[in-house]
């Protein structure tokens, strides 16, 4: 990637997360990125596309963030990786940013896509099953629920410890 491009990404990063996806102009876009208004244009055809860009880098974010859970073998570990994820998430400014931006999109445009955490759901309801839990699939959109939850407290409460909540859960699932 270009470093232009990479340019128009962070910008547009910034000012989605700062002033929201429809409020933010092209031309302001550009300005901030210091790239021409054709530039953004050329590279992504549309403020649309650049949104699609986005979405598209925090898929393979979310992706590179699960190859370590879908990999492992042992079920309580998968468990574990899952929650314990969100305290890395939590614990990298840049990161954090990122996503607290990916779910502000989420909002902003009406949409959520359940396929992004499909492999994750797989894991996690394998991971009950070999564990012998009664209703294996329910634990598993049970757990996606709450971290989706504690994504969204952590963004809008100063004062939710993330890192604590999910100690709690890694107790409250072991075997």
């Amino acid at each position: 990637m270009t470093e232009k491009k990479e340019n128009i990404l962070s910008a547009a990063l910034e000012l989605f997360a700062q002033e929201g996806f429809k409020s933010t102009s092209t031309s302001k876009l550009a300005a901030q990125a210091g790239v021409s208004e054709g530039l953004i244009f050329r590279h992504f055809k549309s403020k649309e596309g650049l949104l699609k860009a986005l979405m598209d880098l925090g898929e393979e974010r979310l992706e590179y963030i699960f190859a370590d859970i879908i990999t492992e073998s042992d079920p309580q570990e998968v468990i574990n990786k899952a929650l314990t994820a969100l305290k890395t998430v939590a614990a990298d400014p840049e990161q954090a940013h990122f996503w607290k931006l990916q779910y502000k999109l989420k909002w902003e445009t009406e949409t959520y896509d359940d396929s992004k955490v499909e492999p994750i759901k797989v894991a996690l309801t394998n991971a009950f099953e070999k564990l012998g839990y009664s209703y294996p699939e329910k634990e598993a959109q049970l757990i996606l629920i709450l971290m989706d939850g504690m994504v969204t407290k952590l963004f809008l409460s100063q004062n939710f410890d993330i890192n604590e909540t999910v100690d709690i859960l890694i107790e409250k699932y072991k075997e």
